[in-house]
């Protein structure tokens, strides 16, 4: 009964830490749970990188002395350095909190197990490792950046059934239906920054933006480009974002990437067009796949991964973990390629 407890709180904690996605960068999103009694008596999450961590907030939120039976659940294992914040695991300590359980293991070299040793010898009973994997995946982005310094690449775009990003000349642009375009907003809210290229500006004109979700912060932009010409009255240089569009000229995706990564940018999502997607997949640089199947058979002239593709089947790209959803009328693929080995 242990054990189903605490996955029990433990996904409480989760989704109070999923209310951070894309509001916490270049820091983890994390939650947490004061539990008493087997019930859940106060919530918190990290809300901005700067702010009070998630542990933090919920002792703000119980605002009370913590009584010795109670039980702390974060999805992350607390901090035990100080940063723009004190250490977490201090104010657990002082809080007299004596059971702690972690989900997830910070991967920072910082930071990693220090914090869980550091309440062991105050004293406090830790268990860790509950929901591990699902509390690991929630920051995904966050985890590659800081081992690598590279941020998680998103490969997103929606295609035909016939894997064409365009329909014929002349027609609407819009493969997906509607339903389809609001649920990638969702996913534009949780990123760092979208990125296209320059062929995607001349011929689209888009935004790049989050539209239809409240109290999120936009991603910055970025574009690629081998001429840098580009046309200076297009929505990316003069809405009230133009100061978060970032232009790459000349360079390649994975020197862009790296530069990316150095300003602290931990997670981009690539929206086209289909040179850019394939320059990726050639590249071996996504980490998650994100595609939106139209219910069409189009015939397009963009394919939306071209590229030299695989030599062979064996060398392949495999989608690992693969979910599919049906939204609208189009159907949405996710997953992590992974090169396939043959024993």
């Amino acid at each position: 009964m242990t054990i189903e407890r605490d996955q029990h709180f433990m996904r409480a904690a989760l989704n109070a830490a999923k209310k951070a996605l894309g509001q916490t960068s270049p820091n983890p999103a994390v939650g947490a749970v004061l539990v008493v009694d087997n019930r859940i008596v106060a919530k918190g999450h990290h809300r901005e990188a700067g702010l009070a961590h998630a542990e933090i907030e919920c002792l703000r939120d119980f605002g009370a002395s913590v009584p010795a039976r109670a039980t702390l659940y974060v999805t992350l294992e607390p901090c035990s350095t100080a940063g723009r914040t004190a250490p977490c695991t201090d104010a657990i300590i002082k809080a007299g909190i004596k059971n702690v359980v972690v989900g997830a293991i910070d991967v920072n070299p910082r930071h990693s197990g220090r914090g869980i040793v550091k309440l062991r010898n105050a004293g406090v009973n830790v268990r860790e490792g509950i929901l591990a994997e699902e509390c690991a995946r929630l920051n995904e982005a966050f985890n590659k950046w800081i081992v690598t310094g590279k941020p998680f690449v998103i490969a997103k775009c929606g295609m035909s059934l016939d894997g064409r990003l365009t329909r014929p000349a002349g027609e609407p642009r819009w493969v997906t239906d509607a339903a389809a375009r609001r649920h990638a907003h969702q996913l534009r809210a949780h990123v760092d920054a979208v990125l296209v290229g320059a062929e995607t500006v001349r011929a689209d004109d888009p935004r790049l933006t989050v539209r239809g979700i409240r109290g999120t912060r936009q991603p910055w932009r970025i574009v690629l480009t081998r001429s840098g010409r580009l046309p200076r009255n297009v929505r990316l240089f003069s809405d009230r974002f133009a100061g978060r569009t970032l232009i790459y000229s000349g360079k390649s995706l994975a020197a862009v990437l790296r530069n990316l990564g150095k300003r602290s940018i931990t997670s981009v999502l690539i929206e086209g067009g289909g040179e850019v997607l394939g320059q990726a997949l050639d590249g071996g640089l996504i980490d998650k796949v994100q595609l939106y199947l139209g219910p069409i058979l189009t015939g397009g002239p963009v394919i939306a991964f071209p590229g030299r593709g695989a030599e062979a089947t064996a060398k392949a790209l495999r989608v690992r973990d693969a979910s599919y959803q049906q939204i609208g009328q189009s159907v949405c693929i996710q997953g992590h390629p992974e090169i396939f080995r043959s024993e």
